[in-house]
């Protein structure tokens, strides 16, 4: 009877059966995660090195006694520059682990063997990518968590904001984020290489949407540009909610780009699965390697 049970569950499409299949995909990827834990060695080890060579270098053309900061607190009204350094390539290592992780999961489940007989199975296959991206969030909490930490201790970063705010701020990012790596996902099944997108995304992230220095030293145009990228508004509303007194009233216009470009980047993550799995089916993709 049990057994039964089992199949009619998952042979027929709803509610309960989707659930049953994400959540079945979410306990697989949280094992995996568990099974190599030196990951928690990169855990404590990147947020310290990546910032490290541009603070240092900040540090080292506005003086060892900051008298060449006037500049910097004109520019962004803050006195911490290494606290905005660090939140800047905090938000940027998000991005990217996510477009590494979430955009690589069908892929990976491609080499593992899996993705073909998976997707013939009567299941939502978008809880395939979906679920791949719980145990990579919970990751994320503890690097921010880890980061954070670190950064009080070792840089001596004061955080004078408020931490709901800045728990706001990254439950608002996270619609885009993983929006974006839920395209490039889908993209992934087709073209088996994201590679050099990753590559693309990251470097345009870290060029225009200013993770290290204000977006006032940009030229117009590059300024132009920086509007029309999410991780603009996320990292200056983390910075806003980390490092400063402003309140919600300095993250207020953040906050409602964030959400805009979150629904964007959602639906067009999920309407480029749609049609990757479309295509897929029609050409035989997922069972080419």
């Amino acid at each position: 009877m049990k057994s039964e049970l089992s199949v009619n569950s998952l042979g027929t499409r709803g509610f309960l059966a989707d659930a049953y299949a994400l959540w079945a995909v979410v306990r697989r990827e949280w094992i995996i995660f568990v099974r190599y834990p030196s990951w928690i060695i990169a855990l404590f080890i990147w947020p310290v090195i990546f910032p490290m060579g541009y603070i240092l270098t900040a540090r080292a053309l506005s003086g060892v006694d900051g008298s060449g900061l006037t500049a910097f607190q004109n520019t962004t009204g803050l006195n911490e520059y290494t606290g905005y350094i660090a939140v800047g390539t905090m938000i940027w290592m998000w991005q990217n682990i996510v477009l590494w992780a979430v955009g690589y999961s069908l892929r990976n489940e491609q080499l593992r063997g899996t993705l073909e007989s998976n997707w013939l199975s009567p299941t939502w296959r978008f809880a395939y990518l979906l679920g791949s991206s719980f145990p990579q969030l919970v990751s994320m909490f503890m690097l921010m968590l880890v980061s954070g930490l670190e950064y009080a201790l070792l840089f001596r970063v004061q955080f004078e904001g408020s931490l709901w705010l800045t728990l706001l701020v990254i439950f608002a990012a996270i619609p885009s984020v993983y929006g974006l790596g839920f395209a490039f996902a889908s993209v992934v099944i087709t073209v088996k290489e994201a590679n050099a997108f990753v590559f693309l995304v990251r470097g345009i992230v870290m060029v225009f949407c200013g993770i290290t220095y204000p977006l006032a030293m940009l030229p117009g145009w590059m300024q132009s540009v920086a509007q029309w990228l999410p991780q603009t508004y996320i990292i200056h509303a983390m910075r806003t909610a980390a490092l400063s007194t402003e309140g919600l009233s300095g993250i207020a216009f953040d906050l409602k780009m964030m959400t805009l470009f979150g629904v964007f980047w959602l639906a067009i993550g999920y309407w480029l699965f749609a049609t990757m799995e479309r295509r897929a089916r029609q050409t035989g993709a997922i069972g080419q390697y």
